[in-house]
């Protein structure tokens, strides 16, 4: 059965789902200077951005996380459908039929299993690390928790505007993360990875044997595979967006204003 599939992290590379959370990622057009962590002259290229902590857990996350694409793509080839509720195989209806073909007669599953598990303990326990130390110097409340001016639609209104217009900011705004990019990042910190891991988990049979509930809140393990998938696909694309954006600011940094 295919319920007993272990998590499908990042296969999803190749769907299109979650395209609405393209937009808000295009907050990343501009790299955010911080006080106290930021470069104050775009002229000196040498000097880090961000801490030491954080450009270590950054990169190990990183290539963590491209590792958990590439095994979860060989995980989907060997069963490219979605299903809703506790079961699902070949031969039974299924909610979506991905245009992929089935990989049944090359060894890749496998591989792809330990390859999976092996990089999801190395990207939960960096991102732990990473947000223990963001609690621990209240870097989330400083520089993402966003104000009650911020949320206010003027606000909102201005920083959509800039984005669509590819418009650089003021060097003062450039100075701390808009209102986009700290709901952004929080949204990726705080709901999408807990959501992948606790899905992950849920097609787990030897921990949903100890802990039912992560499972039955889900409605069944094929549920929780597809919202695995869905929410993967959101949070690859986020990062190819991040990605191209950090690109753009950098070659505007480069050429000057």
């Amino acid at each position: 059965m295919w319920s007993n599939t272990p998590p499908l992290f990042c296969g999803s590379l190749l769907s299109t789902a979650f395209s609405y959370a393209k937009f808000p990622a295009l907050a990343m057009a501009e790299s955010a200077y911080l006080p106290g962590v930021a470069i104050q002259d775009s002229e000196v290229l040498g000097s880090p951005r961000h801490s030491v902590l954080v450009r270590v857990t950054h990169w190990i996350h990183t290539f963590s996380f491209i590792a958990l694409t590439l095994s979860g793509i060989a995980i989907l080839l060997a069963h490219p459908r979605l299903y809703w509720g506790e079961t699902g195989a070949v031969g039974t209806p299924s909610l979506i039929d991905l245009p992929l073909p089935f990989v049944l007669d090359v060894p890749i599953r496998g591989p792809g299993r330990y390859l999976h598990f092996l990089s999801a303990w190395v990207c939960v326990l960096t991102g732990l690390f990473y947000v223990s130390s963001g609690l621990f110097t209240h870097h989330f409340w400083k520089n993402l928790v966003p104000t009650k001016t911020d949320l206010g639609w003027k606000s909102i209104r201005r920083v959509v505007s800039n984005h669509m217009h590819l418009k650089r900011p003021a060097e003062e705004e450039s100075r701390s993360y808009n209102v986009l990019q700290r709901l952004t990042y929080l949204a990726v910190v705080f709901l999408l990875s807990p959501l992948i891991i606790i899905t992950g988990l849920a097609m787990s049979p030897a921990v949903t044997s100890v802990f039912p509930v992560i499972v039955n809140v889900f409605g069944g393990q094929q549920s929780a595979r597809t919202i695995h998938f869905f929410v993967a696909v959101a949070l690859v694309l986020f990062l190819l967006v991040h990605i191209a954006m950090v690109c753009l600011a950098d070659s505007r940094i480069a050429c000057g204003p």
